[in-house]
């Protein structure tokens, strides 16, 4: 409503996933499912896709924002160290992953202590970041899983064949591609420039009329 009020003459809503497999280039129009990992920061949306329609869909509150207040929690509970956001975003970046590494990383994390009221320096590393995520990164997984094990059995035939697709900020995570590999035994890759996929494919269907009004969620609106 608020667009059309705006002066806007049609009105299409297309899913963020959808938008972000065209921005990946996913063949969403075919016969084949597609799956879609979409990690942003409030949201993970997983979707299958065929025939330009969206066939299973799952929307959790657990992405990017999550991990960071993930790590503020681990510093305040391990170290009595209270941490930003936006310090707990720097160390996701510089030495989080989802997986074990072959070499540790370390990185100051600095804060106030809770008990002096003071400003204070810790080095944290992977290993703790890891830790103080693994809950959230496992929900995301599962929800995975889920997807799948709730997927038309010959669409999830052609995930195992063709993989699964991760975009988003999310999928920047050091080893989140082999996480959920190792869990779902299939393969796994990572959008190129994944964190403008969603943006690229709106781009995409403002160019394509028809395809636009193929995978919209809704009737047009019309002023």
């Amino acid at each position: 409503d608020a667009t059309m009020n705006a002066g806007a003459k049609e009105v299409f809503v297309v899913q963020e996933p959808m938008a972000a497999a065209i921005g990946a280039r996913m063949p969403v129009r075919e016969p084949v499912g597609n799956l879609i990992v979409e990690i942003g920061g409030g949201t993970s949306e997983i979707a299958l896709i065929s025939l330009s329609g969206v066939v299973n869909w799952k929307s959790i509150k657990i992405a990017g924002d999550e991990l960071n207040r993930n790590i503020v929690q681990y510093a305040r509970d391990e170290f009595n160290l209270l941490l930003g956001e936006r310090q707990a975003e720097d160390i996701k970046i510089k030495i989080g992953s989802a997986i074990e590494l072959s070499e540790q990383l370390q990185y100051p994390m600095r804060g106030r202590d809770l008990l002096s009221g003071l400003p204070k320096e810790i080095m944290i590393n992977d290993s703790q970041v890891r830790e103080a995520m693994i809950r959230s990164l496992r929900s995301i997984v599962d929800n995975v899983k889920a997807t799948l094990e709730t997927s038309p059995p010959e669409l999830v035939a052609d995930i195992h064949e063709r993989g699964i697709l991760i975009s988003g900020g999310g999928a920047l995570l050091r080893g989140i591609d082999r996480l959920i590999a190792r869990a779902t035994d299939i393969p796994v890759r990572i959008a190129d420039d994944p964190l403008t996929s969603v943006v690229r494919g709106n781009g995409m269907l403002l160019d394509d009329d028809e395809l636009l009004k193929e995978v919209s969620i809704f009737s047009p609106y019309h002023n």
